[in-house]
C-alpha cells in the first residue's frame, strides 16, 4: 500500500513507508497510523491528510496520540466517510424535511461540495437515474441520508482520492450501481473462507407500533410480515403462528414513526444472519456490493452487502490485511 501524507493544502509531503495502519472505513470511520518514535518528524499537522491514491483509503488528521512509555506515536483522524458523517442534512427554514430532485450525482454535488471547500469533488457525469422530490429524514447525518437515498435505487457511494497532474488532489465522489456478486460467485468452504450463518424462522411477524399520545389518543400502527419478507398492513400469520412484538417510539415525529418501525421490524422478523471473516477476497468488492455464501452441509444460503472494510498491518509479516464486514454484523 502506497500511503501518502499531505499537508492541510493537500500538498504531498512524504510516503509513509513501513508505518503500521489500522483503518476502519465505514464503522468507526477513522484511521490510526503508528509512527516509530525514532522515525518521527514534526511535519504532521492537524488538518493534514493521509491517503492511498485511487482508493477510498484516507482521511483528515485530527488527533495525535503519544505515550512516552511506548515506542510509537499514533496519528489519527476521520476517514472520508467519517467526514461526511460529521455533517448534517437539516430541513430548510419553515419546512419539515429537506427534499431534492435531479440526477443522483447532481444531488450529491449540491449536498457535498458547498460544505467541503474543494476537498470533495462530485462527478459531473450523469448517472441516468433521476429522483423527483426525494424526501430525506429529519436531521440525519449527511452520510446516512446519502446512503439511504442511493440504496433506494440500488446505487452506492464510490469514493477515491484522485491525484491530478497538478496539486492539490481531491476526494472524488460519484454514485455508481451496486454490484451483486452473489449471482456470479458463491463463497463456500471451497473458497477457504470462514463464515457464520443463522437462518431465523421464528421471528416476529406482527409489530404493534406505539407512537406519541396518551391512552386512546395514542398513535398506534399495526405492521405485518409476510412469507416473502415484505411488510404490509394486512395480516398473514394467525393463531399459533402469529408472534407479536411491541415497539414503542415516543421520540420520533408521528409522520416518521412508521419508517423507523419498519427498520426495527426488519431486525426481529424472519431473516438470515450472515457474517464473514476473511483476510482477502479474490474480488474487487466495495462497500455496498453484495456477496453470497452457502453452507453445503445444511443447505443454508444468504447474500448481504459489504458494510465495512478494515485494513490493518499484520504484526509478523508486515503485510496489509483486509477484513470485510457484512451489513448487520455490527448490530
Amino acid at each position: 500500500m502506497d500511503l501518502i501524507h499531505a499537508d492541510k493544502n493537500r500538498k504531498e509531503i512524504q510516503a509513509l513507508l513501513g508505518a503500521d495502519i489500522d483503518i476502519d472505513l465505514n464503522d468507526l470511520k477513522d484511521f490510526r497510523i503508528s509512527i516509530p518514535r525514532d522515525a518521527w518528524e514534526p511535519v504532521f499537522e492537524y488538518g493534514g491528510f493521509i491517503y492511498e491514491p485511487n482508493s477510498e483509503v484516507g482521511g483528515c488528521i485530527g488527533r495525535i496520540f503519544t505515550d512516552t512509555s511506548m515506542n510509537v506515536i499514533k496519528v489519527c483522524g476521520y476517514t472520508w466517510r467519517g467526514m461526511l458523517n460529521n455533517k448534517a442534512i437539516v430541513p430548510p427554514s419553515g419546512q419539515t424535511h429537506k427534499r431534492m430532485s435531479g440526477d443522483l450525482n447532481r444531488i450529491l454535488r449540491d449536498l457535498i461540495e458547498p460544505v467541503f471547500d474543494g476537498v470533495f469533488v462530485v462527478s459531473s457525469a450523469l448517472t441516468g437515474v433521476t429522483l423527483t422530490n426525494y424526501q430525506f429524514d429529519r436531521y440525519v447525518t449527511l452520510l446516512s441520508g446519502i446512503n439511504k437515498m442511493l440504496k433506494s435505487v440500488s446505487y452506492k457511494l464510490h469514493i477515491k482520492y484522485q491525484q491530478g497532474d497538478r496539486e492539490p488532489g481531491y476526494v472524488f465522489i460519484e454514485a455508481v450501481p451496486v454490484v451483486d456478486y452473489s449471482g456470479q460467485i458463491e463463497l463456500s468452504q471451497d473458497s477457504r473462507l470462514d463464515f457464520v450463518m443463522t437462518d431465523i424462522k421464528d421471528g416476529y411477524n406482527h409489530m404493534i407500533v406505539c407512537g406519541k399520545g396518551e391512552l386512546e389518543m395514542r398513535n398506534v400502527i399495526h405492521l405485518y410480515a409476510w412469507p416473502d419478507g415484505s411488510i404490509k398492513k394486512t395480516k398473514y400469520y394467525t393463531g399459533i403462528n402469529e408472534r407479536e412484538y411491541i415497539y414503542e417510539n415516543t421520540s420520533t415525529e408521528t409522520d416518521e414513526v412508521e419508517s423507523k418501525a419498519r427498520e426495527a421490524f426488519a431486525k426481529v422478523m424472519n431473516h438470515q444472519e450472515f457474517k464473514m471473516s476473511a483476510e482477502t477476497l479474490e474480488l474487487d468488492v466495495q462497500i455496498g456490493d453484495i456477496v453470497g455464501g452457502r453452507d453445503y452441509l445444511t443447505g443454508i444460503y444468504a447474500a448481504k452487502p459489504i458494510a465495512n472494510i478494515i485494513l490493518t498491518t499484520d504484526e509478523e509479516s508486515g503485510l496489509i490485511e483486509r477484513e470485510y464486514q457484512l451489513e448487520g454484523e455490527g448490530d
